[in-house]
């Protein structure tokens, strides 16, 4: 591809794909506030889980170390999105925390704890491999790892609209931002020559294009179903 494109486009179309994961990440960060909102409201969880988030800001704390200069080279863009990420996560986890009940907040805050101190050593541990290029590797890894996992998440989910044949469990613009910001780091990947970032964000982006098959499937078929009438007129 570089061989038909001028070093400058080819770095102007990297630059533009990661900037596009970063506004398309910004809309999958800010999905859980109406959750939170009526959590505060409440003054309490509820049935809600905060699991999810402790494992979310875990992943954005790696795959931001991964993109930051002491890991590798040109992907600052990577430790932006991941870092804002990260600020999101935390603070649903301090809200979640703060009105939970007391067995909650103590699960929670151990959690929390954990992840902190995971991280630390990974980060610690990955300064003191000397070899650049498998410090690279270690961290390139894990983050894939963690990423894959965040992205099959939603398979649950999409079981489930299966077995309901309703979209109500899968939000649409969850689907479509989470289907945006894979494709645009599928592509800044590819851009950076990076299969750290271009195979976890490809996994992602069929899973995002399989969620929204699946949204505009039963959500047609819900609608034509609304439109047949309850009782047959016979004339």
């Amino acid at each position: 591809m570089a061989a038909f494109v001028s070093p400058q486009s080819f770095e102007a179309f990297k630059q533009a794909a990661g900037i596009a994961g970063n506004i398309f990440a910004f809309g999958l960060f800010v999905s859980p506030i109406p959750t939170f909102r009526r959590i505060i409201r409440n003054q309490s969880t509820e049935q809600f889980s905060g699991i999810p988030y402790v494992y979310a800001l875990l992943n954005c704390l790696i795959c931001a170390w991964y993109g930051c200069p002491l890991i590798s080279y040109d992907h600052l863009l990577v430790t932006t999105v991941n870092s804002v990420g990260a600020v999101f996560q935390l603070t649903y986890i301090v809200i979640y925390i703060t009105h939970a009940d007391k067995n909650k907040k103590f699960k929670m805050s151990g959690l929390l704890l954990a992840v902190f101190g995971l991280f630390a050593a990974i980060a610690i541990g990955s300064l003191l491999v000397t070899d650049l290029e498998l410090r690279h590797l270690i961290i390139g890894f894990l983050s894939c790892a963690t990423l894959i996992s965040m992205f099959a998440s939603p398979l649950s989910v999409m079981n489930l609209v299966i077995q309901t044949r309703s979209v109500e469990f899968m939000p649409f613009y969850l689907s479509l931002s989470t289907f945006l910001m894979s494709t645009s780091f599928l592509l800044y990947g590819v851009f950076n020559f990076d299969p750290f970032i271009y195979v976890p964000n490809g996994i992602g982006t069929i899973l995002g294009i399989a969620q929204l098959a699946l949204y505009f499937y039963y959500n047609n078929q819900s609608k034509q179903e609304t439109r047949e009438p309850l009782i047959e007129s016979i004339a």
